[in-house]
């Protein structure tokens, strides 16, 4: 098949990208260049294109709402954990009160570094869990 010749001038960035790839795939820069300018000019590419970007946002969609499920469920639970623990905590005599709140700060401050540890190690009470969880179905 006879085929035209062209003459185009590329960036020389975009050059050592092109010889790269066709000597990579062991292929002429002609095959390449005829292969996107054919993907660029078909009809259809526009739509391949669309339904790609589709697929994904469809994709982070589905992540971002079952990030919302999960946090809405923790704010949750921490709430009523909050709302049980402060309803079934009996007050502390005024005499006690100034080494209780000593203690207290004293376990906020031990909680706040283990929690930086964790974090820092990529450890968390949710993967635990739910390896725990994947341990002992596959044990049943």
């Amino acid at each position: 098949m006879k085929k035209d010749r062209l003459n185009v001038y590329f960036d020389p960035i975009l050059t050592g990208e092109l010889e790269s790839l066709a000597a990579r795939r062991k292929v002429s820069k002609s095959q390449i260049v005829e292969a996107a300018l054919a993907s660029y000019l078909s009809p259809d590419g526009a739509d391949q294109r669309e339904a790609a970007i589709v697929r994904r946002l469809d994709r982070l969609t589905r992540a971002i709402e079952r990030l919302e499920r999960d946090l809405t469920i923790s704010t949750e639970a921490l709430a009523l954990f909050v709302k049980f623990w402060l309803t079934t905590t009996p007050p502390l005599p005024d005499t006690m009160r100034d080494a209780a709140q000593a203690k207290g700060r004293e376990r906020y401050d031990g909680f706040v570094e283990a929690l930086g540890r964790r974090l820092a190690k990529g450890s968390t009470l949710t993967k635990e869990v739910s390896e725990e969880g994947n341990r002992s179905s596959t044990n049943q």
